[in-house]
């Protein structure tokens, strides 16, 4: 790619200028590039007058992190850029650390272990990044994002991208932004405008029979999103045993195994990688073919993210949802936001467990007794009363608990994990 794409054309030339940005943009834009190109530029600068000026970026997520380090090296390698995250020893860090790097990209937490430490100094931080801040807030870090900015100097150009702007980040946005440029490409948490998307509507028992079913009929890469490391355990045992090139990625991976798991899946090694949405945050693979949600997200933000994993830099790529009657909630969520409901993709049950697409309910328009014990249970079925908890219709008196506090507390669990 030799032209820039919207969101660095909209945001290089203020950042540039050294001015504080605030963007939003929809995921797989090049956003990375957007902050990292004016920050290494304006350090080149800065550091060319006798000054000692460094650029820090902070990211949610160890992924996330290794990504923008990755592109650090290739556009600013004589920075000697150095990424600090938790999950792997502190001695070779400290050791990274003594050698004063001009670019550190790092996760709050392993981050504000060191800075207890003693064994990192912020005070020559010139330009800071928070990307993807609205996922810190909701990951529980607002604590350590406070004892970073409290370290930092307060003359400093800051950079914020994010793909919303809730009630907390627009507090955090006055008190430590400056006169801010706005950079608002496309609908704000929109999915890639190149990214089909569709809803398989399925019983729980028949999820994992359906993807098989998928993985077979639809060649090339597949990135899968499960709710909880059990189930991503499960069903990558599932997959391996029927004969696919399937690895996991989650919290309680090691950082060499996530590390390994990413490297293979981008290598060609596996196939298909199912990964939790904790874990997901910084997969960065081009020529993802189809993103699966085996479960659907508890928020429209993380199905906009993992949408987002597909159809980017310009590429085509297609998403399927597997929706059972538990998760009729969140489907609505999600379709209230997209403004239009996905296309329904049925499935049949065969006596065998065989999980196959059946493109038009025939038979259940004839209504006939047989075909409506055989055919699968629809989201969109009324005047039936549920049975068993997992049966239970969504409440919108819950909705607070179901798409928000219930998150960021089972998030704050996973940090621990995840630094």
């Amino acid at each position: 790619m030799h032209s820039p794409t919207p969101v660095q054309a909209a945001a290089i030339p203020p950042a540039l200028a050294g001015q504080d940005i605030i963007g939003t943009a929809q995921t797989g834009t090049g956003k990375t590039a957007a902050f990292l190109v004016p920050a290494i530029e304006r350090l080149h600068q800065a550091n060319g007058v006798g000054q000692r000026r460094t650029a820090l970026v902070l990211a949610p997520t160890r992924e996330l992190a290794e990504q923008i380090h990755g592109w650090a090296l290739r556009l600013g390698g004589h920075l000697r850029p150095a990424v600090i995250v938790g999950g792997v020893a502190y001695g070779p860090q400290i050791q990274v650390l003594r050698n004063r790097p001009g670019l550190l990209v790092a996760t709050p937490g392993r981050l504000v272990d060191l800075l207890d430490r003693g064994v990192v100094d912020l005070r020559t931080v010139a330009i800071l990044v928070l990307d993807e801040a609205d996922r810190m807030l909701d990951m529980g870090f607002k604590p350590q994002l406070d004892r970073i900015l409290r370290a930092v100097p307060a003359e400093r150009q800051t950079m914020l991208f994010s793909a919303t702007l809730p009630t907390e980040l627009t507090t955090l946005v006055r008190t430590h932004v400056r006169n801010p440029a706005r950079v608002d490409v496309g609908r704000l948490a929109a999915p890639p405008s190149r990214a089909t998307q569709d809803v398989y509507l399925v019983r729980p028992d028949d999820k994992t029979p359906l993807l098989l079913s998928v993985l077979d009929e639809h060649p090339g890469t597949v990135l899968v999103f499960a709710r909880t490391k059990h189930r991503t355990d499960r069903l990558t045992r599932a997959l391996q045993h029927a004969g696919h090139r399937a690895q996991r990625l989650h919290a309680n991976r090691t950082q060499a195994q996530r590390r390994e798991a990413l490297d293979g899946f981008r290598g060609g090694r596996y196939r298909v990688l199912i990964a939790t949405d904790i874990a997901a945050r910084g997969i960065d693979v081009t020529g993802i073919g189809r993103v699966i949600n085996y479960d659907l997200p508890q928020t429209v933000e993380d199905y906009v993210h993992r949408i987002g994993r597909t159809a980017r830099a310009g590429s085509h790529g297609h998403a399927s949802s597997f929706a059972s009657p538990d998760e009729r909630g969140q489907l609505q969520a999600i379709e209230r936001h997209l403004g239009k409901p996905l296309p329904r993709r049925a499935v049949a049950v065969t006596r065998a467990g065989e999980a196959h697409r059946a493109p038009q309910h025939a038979a259940l328009r004839n209504g006939t007794p047989a075909a409506r014990d055989n055919a699968p249970a629809s989201i969109e079925t009324r005047g039936r009363r549920p049975t068993g908890r997992a049966q239970r219709p969504f409440n919108p008196r819950r909705r607070e608990s179901a798409f928000g506090r219930s998150r960021r507390q089972r998030d704050r669990f996973a940090v621990a994990a995840e630094q």
